[in-house]
């Protein structure tokens, strides 16, 4: 492996957004242009709902039963 690419644990820090992460919550990075006009995760969330109310019903279902159903991520193994 290239030295650029050696990780320094001595360098490290604790990732201060981790307590924010846990349980159901996912991290989007949004684009700049978007993140200008989308500057909390509460507007974000509200335009997204926004979107959602406009699907069919059968969509709109789907995303409602996919946040019930959904406790965990699927782990892979690798091989």
């Amino acid at each position: 492996m290239r030295s650029e690419y050696r990780f320094e644990y001595r360098k490290s820090r604790h990732n201060r957004f981790a307590a924010k992460l846990k349980g159901r919550t996912v991290a989007v990075v949004l684009d700049p242009d978007v993140a200008a006009v989308f500057d909390t995760s509460e507007s974000v969330n509200s335009a997204l709902r926004s979107v959602l109310s406009a699907l069919p019903e059968r969509l709109r279902e789907k995303a409602a039963n996919y946040g019930i159903q959904r406790t965990a991520p699927k782990r892979t193994r690798r091989r």
